[in-house]
């Protein structure tokens, strides 16, 4: 009995350290020649059991909490040990009282240069640069968990983003263009620095009102939702104000687009729903083909 009492206690503390991250990683590499793969199959593992074994907060999370995401790496050349390709980051979160899953984040970085050799052990040190590798994953770890608590609470995801913003800071010693302030470059650096910048505050506030107030609402009050969902995405025309091409809009739409566009194309019309569409052709013009099915 004694036995079984003390399992459970160290079951339970498990619990309440569990790690904050259920990441699916994905490594292509079709297009690399060569009959010497398994690096790829060890890399990917290794990243896996990294990004998932890892704590990466203080915060207590069940294991049903962690947060689900895919990192998919496709790799477009070698040379030896030094690997080019582009990393796709998805993340997405429940929405209450249903088994629907929304859509977080959907970016794409076209700039992933990493050094590798198989079986290398992927350290992170938050006070110094190692690897590019490790510290591109870990910035977007972190920027999916700032995200995330961001969806769930005003601001909560704070603590990460800084993280991340950290992880930035130290990769800049690297030179490597994705970690550095390079106008018009919408890359790793733009992407934490709008995120935590208090004059573009309003995509935080949109993620959190979409959320909580929105999606979360869905099942006990539709008409309610969808009016609180319309409300907070027309708020994103007042970052398209402030600077024209601006990243934080087109990180909202590559994730929301195909869900605003089921949510609105059908059912009873919203208080503001002409003046939607309008703001939508106008911020995110590269959606037009799918905001033509809100009229």
């Amino acid at each position: 009995m004694r036995k079984l009492v003390i399992f459970i206690f160290f079951l339970g503390c498990f619990n309440l350290v569990s790690q904050e991250v259920n990441c699916l990683v994905k490594i292509n590499y079709e297009q690399i020649g060569g009959s010497n793969r398994q690096i790829f199959q060890t890399l990917e593992k290794a990243l896996t059991e990294f990004i998932n074994q890892t704590k990466w907060t203080n915060r207590v999370v069940k294991p049903e909490e962690r947060v689900d995401c895919a990192i998919n790496i496709i790799i477009t050349t070698r040379e030896d040990n030094t690997f080019t390709g582009t990393l796709q980051i998805q993340s997405s979160r429940p929405v209450f009282g249903s088994t629907y899953a929304t859509p977080l984040l959907n970016i794409k970085d076209n700039d992933f240069t990493f050094r590798y050799n198989e079986f290398d052990p992927l350290i992170y040190n938050r006070n110094s640069f190692d690897s590019n590798l490790v510290s591109t994953i870990v910035f977007y770890v972190y920027t999916i968990l700032g995200v995330d608590a961001d969806s769930f609470s005003k601001y909560g995801g704070e603590f990460e983003l800084k993280e991340a913003q950290n992880a930035m800071l130290q990769a800049q010693q690297s030179g490597i263009a994705a970690w550095q302030n390079v106008v018009g470059k919408q890359n790793r650096f733009l992407l934490i620095d709008d995120l935590l910048s208090p004059n573009l505050k309003t995509f935080r506030d949109v993620m959190y009102e979409y959320h909580i107030k929105g999606m979360d609402n869905f099942a006990a009050n539709k008409e309610f939702a969808k009016q609180t969902i319309e409300d907070s995405v027309l708020k994103m025309e007042t970052l398209f104000n402030k600077t024209v091409g601006n990243y934080l809009i087109r990180v909202f739409f590559d994730a929301k687009a195909d869900e605003i566009v089921n949510i609105y194309a059908d059912g009873p019309k919203t208080r503001n729903a002409a003046r939607l569409v309008t703001s939508l052709r106008k911020i995110s013009p590269t959606n037009s083909s799918k905001w033509r099915k809100l009229e």
